[in-house]
């Protein structure tokens, strides 16, 4: 089983030579370690389905003519692991239908897909993929700022629709150095921004749970404050209870009508008709979206507006993180059927 340091270096190599490492690696290991249901392809899946498929037996319950329940029935006595994203949530009705289940395999770094609480209660083990997405998500969080106060994807439109011609003078944009920038969530991805944005000349602060002692970023003790006094708030935080339309009318407005938000986090953390709302009264500056609440449905009214930039929940997918994502989930399944300690488990 591979460590989290040699995962990190497939990052800097070649695709070539990550395939001739997988190859590789495939002729080493016993064919079929064992089964691993799959109720819906996750994307990591998808791309590296080859390769993962090499080394287990996988149910396609989405290949089955018969019914989810009715597959999910028929394997109930077998499946002892299931990999999933958030496309195909593990719900306690899921878990009910897989009695013999012991781990949970998330390709993705959030489980709030995961009928935690359930899982625990039945002593079902969880892993994830870490801070693999970290540096990934956090790259497309700045660049969705940059996007909307900058307004290129706007320019891009306004140029590809012969407008130039005809209209000299574009709208201005708005200068990211000097603009303070606050981030709700300053764990490993809310981290990684504050770095990135720092270095570009932001005045970075953020609210969390808890206060950072180990940061010099300035703290606010919850996220209608951070707003209030801030140009701009980037969302980084799980989605929890807590969470759940954290960001609301209240928060948006304090933020300001030349305020940007930018989500990279999940879509219910805003509550997107008070969102929608405040984008289309001009209460709030702009919007870089790359998650919404009910995906894949967005809002009709955002595709209207210049200020908003849309993203279709990929932030995180790139050619390199999603190799490493694929040699963990590996790593975590093998480990479980090799009777090892999981790689990256979620308490």
């Amino acid at each position: 089983m591979q460590s989290l340091k040699q995962i990190s270096t497939l990052s800097n190599r070649s695709e070539v030579q990550f395939l001739t490492l997988m190859a590789q690696e495939d002729h080493q290991s016993p064919p079929y370690l064992g089964q691993v249901l799959v109720i819906r392809p996750p994307p990591v899946f998808s791309v590296h389905e080859q390769y993962i498929s090499s080394k287990f037996q996988i149910l396609k319950a989405y290949e089955s003519p018969l019914p989810t329940h009715d597959f999910l029935q028929t394997y109930a006595r077998s499946v002892k692991v299931v990999l999933c994203s958030a496309g195909s949530p593990i719900t306690a009705d899921v878990l009910h239908d897989l009695p013999a289940l012991q781990l949970v395999v998330s390709s993705t770094t959030g489980v709030n897909h995961i009928d935690m609480a359930e899982c625990r209660r039945r002593g079902i083990r969880v892993t994830n993929t870490g801070d693999l997405f970290s540096d990934d998500v956090a790259d497309g969080a700045v660049g969705l700022l940059i996007d909307v106060m900058r307004r290129i994807s706007a320019g891009d439109r306004f140029v590809r629709g012969g407008r130039w011609p005809a209209l000299s003078e574009y709208p201005l944009g708005s200068k990211l150095g000097g603009k303070r920038v606050g981030i709700v969530g300053l764990g490993n991805i809310g981290s990684s921004v504050a770095t990135r944005l720092e270095a570009m000349g932001c005045m970075v602060s953020y609210t969390s749970r808890h206060k950072k002692d180990s940061t010099h970023y300035t703290f606010y003790p919850n996220v209608l404050q951070l707003a209030f006094n801030s140009d701009a708030l980037i969302i980084c935080c799980a989605l929890t209870n807590d969470t759940r339309h954290m960001i609301n009318n209240t928060v948006l407005r304090a933020l300001g009508k030349t305020g940007v938000i930018v989500n990279v986090a999940r879509g219910a953390i805003i509550d997107e008709v008070e969102l929608v709302e405040c984008l289309v009264e001009g209460e709030v500056g702009g919007a870089g979206l790359d998650v919404f609440e009910k995906e894949p449905k967005v809002p009709n009214e955002l595709f209207e507006l210049d200020n908003v930039v849309l993203s279709s929940h990929s932030t995180a997918c790139t050619r390199e993180c999603f190799y490493d994502a694929a040699q963990t989930v590996v790593a975590n399944l093998e480990a479980f059927f090799m009777s090892k300690p999981l790689l990256t488990p979620v308490s």
